[in-house]
This record gives structure tokens, C-alpha cells and sequence, in this order.
């Protein structure tokens, strides 16, 4: 992101930060705010009319009204105009902000639950396990193949056996990966994740599985290296 960006992005993510700790139900918010990205991304007109540097903030705070009034919650409502009444380099910018606040929505509904550090291992591994298999990867990310498919797919892999939490940024990274490649979302879904809890993640690969005692060594050398 460019300098205006970079603020505006941080303009937006105190605007979160004040309603989840007001109380805000944080799991619809990643859900509203998810289906804001998928609006945006499905209307260029609009996409463009919110990050159009030459018009006022309010101004487009009263678009966002008039287009999303009535359809999500107030609290969504808030985030989304004070999102749009920022200055955006760039409408990719502004989208991706929004989709950062929504994993971050969710990632918040984890940490309520006591589950947070779960959510990452699992969205780590599922992201492994397709990656380590060409043909699951292709069935989850071929466009070619009905988004319905491909969820009901992602449910059959993981329903029962993850977090709720996990299992919506699941479906989401495979339901629209927004122009990215699939492994690239769950990184950004990640990397929102270790932000949002003042974590440094290291990826550690070896040629053999590690015992127990090897990865107790591994987290102590890491825990001093990176605190």
C-alpha cells in the first residue's frame, strides 16, 4: 500500500478495533464485512465510486449508506463508512482492507472462545494439505468447477473436525480467493491473524517428522530468538 493508503487502512482498522471492544458480535461482523468485499468486488462502478480520491469523505460514507442501509448491521455499517470516507491510493487497496478486517472479525469471535491458536494451526495445515495434493488443489480452485461444489467439498474435508472459525476462512479463501492463488489467501489470512496477535510465525520444514522433544527444542530456540 501507498502512503494514503497505509493511513487509511490504519483509519479503518481503529474503527474496528473501537467496535469489538465495545462489544460488537464479532463473528457477523467478519460475515457481513466478507460479503461488503464480495459486493465491492462484483460492482466496479461502486468499487471505484468509494475509493475515488477527488470525492469527500462524507460523500461516500453517504453512499455506503444509501447502498448498504437496512442490509447489515449498524455496527457493520459503521466500519464500512468510516473505511470509505478514508483516501485510498487505489480501489484494490480499500477492498483489501476490508477483507484483512473481516478475517480479523473472525480471528476476534476465535480469541472470545479460547480458540485462536487453534484457528491458525488448523488453516495452516489445511493449506499444507492441499498444497501437498494436485488433485485436491485442483477440485478446490478450478473457477471451472461451481463454488457449491468446491464448499460443500471444503465442509466434507473439515466440518466436525475444525473450529467453526477456521472452517469459514476455509470456505471463504477457496469460495473467492480474488484473483489470488489459493495459498496466497490463507498466507494473507495468516498473516491477519499473527498482526492481529502480536505474533512472529516461522515456517519450519524437515526432511523427517519431529518428536516431541524436537519441537519443544525448536519453540525454545525460536521463543529466544523472537521473544
Amino acid at each position: 500500500m501507498q502512503g494514503s493508503s497505509r493511513a487509511a487502512a490504519a483509519a479503518g482498522r481503529e474503527a474496528l478495533t473501537g467496535v469489538l471492544a465495545a462489544g460488537a458480535d464479532s463473528a457477523r461482523l467478519g460475515e457481513e464485512l466478507f460479503a461488503v468485499v464480495s459486493l465491492l468486488d462484483s460492482s466496479r462502478s461502486l468499487r471505484g465510486a468509494l475509493a475515488d480520491p477527488s470525492r469527500e469523505g462524507p460523500a461516500k460514507a453517504g453512499l455506503v449508506r444509501r447502498v448498504l442501509g437496512g442490509k447489515v448491521s449498524a455496527v457493520t455499517l459503521t466500519v464500512v463508512e468510516q473505511v470509505a470516507a478514508q483516501r485510498w491510493s487505489s480501489d484494490r487497496d480499500l477492498t483489501d482492507a476490508l477483507e484483512s478486517y473481516a478475517v480479523e472479525s473472525v480471528i476476534a469471535s476465535a480469541e472470545s472462545s479460547g480458540r485462536a491458536d487453534r484457528i491458525e494451526d488448523e488453516l495452516f495445515r489445511f493449506e499444507r494439505i492441499v498444497a501437498s495434493s494436485p488433485q485436491l488443489r485442483t477440485a478446490l480452485t478450478d473457477d471451472s468447477v461451481p463454488a457449491e461444489t468446491r464448499l460443500t467439498l471444503v465442509d466434507n474435508l473439515l466440518a466436525a473436525k475444525v473450529a467453526p472459525e477456521t472452517l469459514v476462512l476455509a470456505r471463504r479463501a477457496v469460495q473467492a480467493a480474488r484473483g489470488r492463488r489459493f495459498e496466497r489467501t490463507v498466507e494473507a489470512y495468516l498473516e491477519t491473524a499473527s498482526r492481529r496477535r502480536e505474533q512472529q510465525t516461522a515456517v519450519v520444514t524437515s526432511a523427517v517428522p519431529l518428536g516431541d522433544a524436537e519441537r519443544e527444542r525448536l519453540a525454545a530456540a525460536l521463543g529466544r530468538i523472537y521473544g
